[in-house]
């Protein structure tokens, strides 16, 4: 089973780094798809080789669907892609309640209460610069935006031999961050913004799995 993790954990990569470097860029295609999927889709493998807990394994594998939807044209797929990672960030949320301490350490600990009110925070401002341009999905991307903070700030309710997925969950939040301002507020190109999305995301689920796999 180590050896099969091992393998699924390499071919993450160099999936991540063939996306990255050579196909972030290009349009919509099959091959682009394919590639942007299974960078996290493997990491999925890992925790269900590995005998991960199932809200692990579960939001990877939809967060690969949402991947392999905003690998497509981003005005036909981009509400598609939002489901799917709205599901896995939900199973995030039972996840870090289910193996944290609750909301009472967020109040005694600055080294968790202060992450969670900037992410408050964050949300918010986020919220309110890519307003004007959010037309019909208004809703459903604020829908989006609580979610995934309050994931954020229930990653901080874990115990600190799970710190990756805190440092996971914030790097999550920033590239949907970045997103968000890329499709709803400037979209002309950039490709600094948009390594930063692929690779704070891609080290994000690393990360997140990290936390669960090397402490259970």
């Amino acid at each position: 089973m180590g050896a099969l993790a091992d393998f699924l954990s390499g071919i993450s990569i160099l999936a991540a780094a063939v996306y990255g470097f050579a196909l972030l860029t290009k349009p919509p295609s099959g091959p682009r798809t394919v590639v942007k999927a299974t960078a996290v889709l493997c990491i999925a493998g890992v925790s269900l080789v590995l005998g991960g807990p199932w809200l692990l394994t579960l939001p990877l594998a939809l967060s690969a669907v949402g991947d392999a939807f905003l690998a497509g044209d981003p005005k036909r797929w981009t509400g598609f892609g939002l489901g799917a990672f709205l599901l896995a960030h939900l199973l995030y949320i039972a996840l870090f309640a289910h193996h944290g301490f609750g909301f009472s350490p967020l109040i005694g600990e600055p080294l968790r209460l202060i992450p969670a009110v900037l992410t408050i925070t964050a949300a918010g401002f986020m919220l309110r610069y890519i307003w004007s341009g959010l037309g019909r999905m208004r809703e459903a991307v604020v829908i989006y935006v609580l979610v995934i903070a309050l994931m954020v700030v229930m990653a901080f309710t874990l115990p600190w031999n799970r710190s990756a997925a805190m440092i996971g969950a914030v790097l999550f939040m920033a590239s949907d961050a970045i997103l968000a301002v890329r499709l709803f507020r400037a979209g002309g190109p950039n490709i600094t913004a948009d390594l930063a999305v692929w690779w704070f995301y891609w080290a994000a689920q690393a990360l997140i799995a990290r936390a669960f796999l090397h402490t259970t």
